[in-house]
Parts: structure tokens; sequence; C-alpha cells
């Protein structure tokens, strides 16, 4: 019955643990605690926090959980060192204790604040750009902010054409869905090459590209996103005939140049938005889609850009309102290697039209522009011939440019 509880055993024979004793000091290895011993303890448990405070903050999730995993195993290490060759026995609970409730309290540091830091940019950006960026942004949140300032970026304006016609033919109720299914189908253009939405402006889209997140592309992705929304529109076309309203044509409008971006507005209402000499020089572009007869102009700077990725028709050099300068304007007309041969070929006529038409050489102008009419009609080529007429009966100044001046927006 001599049975006794010890750490090892809940019932010990009481002539082992005497045994054992005398067997540690036969050999010399009898388990102790030195004085010093609660001061050591002491001094592990500050040497692994320090380690884990220091570095837990500034790792990913997966380094910090590896070198919380060391630090563990070297407290360990050192304990069963102690153990096994000094015979000293150093206090482990408090050091592991330590370790796992500055790892967990890390752990839950983080997702919190990280959670706070998406639901603030989410808060700030969410409704501008697409979920992806704000993704992308939450990784580094400090390199983002509302703030105003000047950047190189790319804006894109779109319009229905004969909306208020539209609008009249329709119910509220039928108005109402069709817009909703038309600003949805080119939101989505918008979101997936990488846009910022602007705002709506009535059946208006604007948006822009190399804010808040940079883009090093951000001409590119304006572009593909124009041509991409015609695309899409025809197939929302399908749709809206199909029900028995009126098909859409849109307009769109790309420049590239320096802007300010940031919050903008009043105490009342902000937005995050673009202004300057280039965004204006955009809208211009999309409101004289029109007069070519086009559904996509490109500013001369973003051509300029974009030269060896896409293949472009020259339209015109214009003064639009408010701009002193005249700037070329081109359409859009695919990227390279998608365009047909015998579309080159068309666009290689056209600039020989264009270029007899500068050099007031009306007679070989007419008759580029005849063939261009045979090959294909288009509006451009009617417009350019009405403009040869026009200029036979009634010459132009001697230092003529060539430029078509727009007094209205």
């Amino acid at each position: 019955m001599d049975l006794r509880a010890t750490p090892v055993g809940a019932a010990y024979p009481g002539v082992e643990i005497h045994a054992n004793l005398i067997a540690g000091m036969l050999d010399r290895a009898v388990k102790y605690k030195p004085a010093y011993i609660q001061g050591a303890d002491v001094l592990l448990v500050l040497i692994a926090g320090a380690v884990m405070v220091f570095l837990l903050p500034i790792l990913s999730p997966l380094r910090a959980t590896l070198v919380g995993a060391i630090v563990l195993l070297a407290l360990l290490g050192v304990n069963f060192s102690f153990w096994y060759t000094s015979n000293i026995v150093l206090p482990l609970a408090n050091g592991m204790t330590a370790i796992i409730l500055l790892y967990a309290m890390n752990m839950s540091w983080g997702y919190f604040v990280e959670s706070r830091t998406k639901r603030q940019l989410t808060g700030l950006f969410g409704q501008y750009v697409p979920p992806e960026l704000v993704e992308e942004m939450s990784r580094d949140p400090e390199h983002y902010s509302m703030a105003g300032r000047k950047a190189e970026l790319t804006v894109l304006f779109s319009d229905i054409r004969g909306f208020t016609t539209i609008s009249e033919g329709l119910e509220p109720d039928q108005l109402a869905t069709l817009m909703n299914q038309y600003l949805g189908a080119m939101t989505l253009v918008v979101r997936k090459h990488r846009g910022t939405l602007d705002k709506y402006i009535g059946d208006a889209i604007m948006a822009f590209w190399g804010a808040p997140v940079d883009d090093l592309e951000h001409a590119k992705n304006a572009v593909l996103t124009g041509l991409e929304m015609h695309v899409a529109l025809h197939e929302l076309n399908k749709d809206l005939v199909a029900r028995g309203w009126p098909e859409l044509k849109i307009g769109v409008g790309v420049n590239t140049g320096p802007m300010t971006v940031g919050d903008m507005g009043s105490s009342v209402r902000q937005s995050y938005t673009v202004m300057g000499d280039a965004v204006n020089l955009g809208s211009r572009l999309e409101g004289i889609t029109k007069q070519y007869g086009v559904g996509f102009i490109a500013g001369e700077s973003t051509r300029e850009l974009l030269k060896k990725t896409f293949v472009f028709r020259e339209l015109d050099r214009v003064r639009v309102k408010g701009k002193e300068d005249p700037v070329a304007i081109y359409e859009p007309v695919g990227e390279e290697g998608n365009v047909s041969s015998d579309e080159m070929d068309e666009i290689k006529l056209w600039n020989q039209a264009l270029r007899a038409y500068r050099a007031q050489d009306w007679d070989k102008a007419e008759v580029t522009l005849m063939n261009l009419q045979r090959i294909k009609p288009r509006y451009l080529y009617d417009l350019y011939v009405k403009r040869v007429e026009h200029l036979r009966k009634e010459p132009p100044v001697a230092n003529w440019d060539g430029v078509t001046i727009f007094e209205t927006k």
C-alpha cells in the first residue's frame, strides 16, 4: 500500500522514490533549481517576448507563424538542454504561455487592423474602383490617399446618341430598366480593364485610368475599354430590340495627359475625380464623334503612346472650344495584328486623301474619296467630299492649315 502521488505518476511506489533519490546521488544526476532560476526564467521570457514583439508586426502572417514556431522550439531546446546536461530544472510554462499569447495577439491585431483598413479603403474607393484593385491597395494602404495630386492619366467619356428622343418614347419604368442595363454593362467593361469609375452624368459615363492605383498601361486599358464598350453595346442591343425598344448608339472620347486627381467637392458632398485641360479635351472629343460619324475618338497624346500597339485612323486636326492649340484626332480601329488587310488598305488610301486635302489638291482628294466610297461607304468620306466641294467654291486663306474649328462643346 506504499503508493504515492508524484509528478511522474498518480500511484508511484514509495520505495521507488527512495531508489531514484539514491541512484541520483550515486550518479550525481539529481535535478535541482538553483537560487537564480527565477531570474533566468524572467530573462528567457523577456528575450523570447522581445523577439516576438519586434519581428511579428513587420512580417507577413506566414513568416510570423514561422518565427513564432522557431522561438518556441528554441525555448524548448534551451530548457531540455539545461535538463539533460546540467540537471537544472528551468520553468517552461511561463515562456511557452508568453510566446503563444504574443502570437495570438499579433494575429488578432493584424486581422482586425487589416479588416479595418480594407473597410476604410472600400469606403473611400469601393464605389470608384474594382474590388480587385481595392484588395491590391489594402496590401499597402499608406501608399494611397484621396489627397489631390498631379499625374499623367487617361480619361474616358461616353454618351448615348439621341438619348432625349429615346427617353421620350419610353415609360419611366422602361427607361429606368434600360439605363440600369446599359450602365451596368458599360461599367463591367470599365472595371474589367482596371478603370476607376468617376461618375454617371445622366446617360454619360466618365472614367479614368492610372489612379488611385498606378497603371503603366493606362492609355492602353482605356482604349481597350472604348473598343469593348461598342462590342458590349452590340450584345445589349439584341436584348433591347427583342423587347421592342430602340437600339442604342454611343460616342466615346479618350484622352491622355497631365491631370489633377483627388477628392474634390464641398463640405456637403465630395467625389474622387480628375480635372484639367486634358480632361476637358477628352470630353470635347466624345462630343464631336457624331460630327465625323464614328463611335470612338482618341486624342493625339493617347495615339502617340499606343501607335505601335493599336491601329488608328486619323480623322482631322481640330481646334475645340476652350483650347487654342489644334490637336490631331484619331479613330482607334483595333489592336495591331487584329485588323484585316482590307481595312489596312482602306486606311492607307484614306491617308492619301487626307494628305491631298491638306495640300489643297482638291482633284486628287476628291478622286481618292470617291474610290473610298466605292470600297466602303462612310459618313467620314461624305463629310470630306462636301468640304472639298465647299473649298473649291470658296478657297481657303493663304496660310490655311487644314484645322477644323469647333465653336460649341
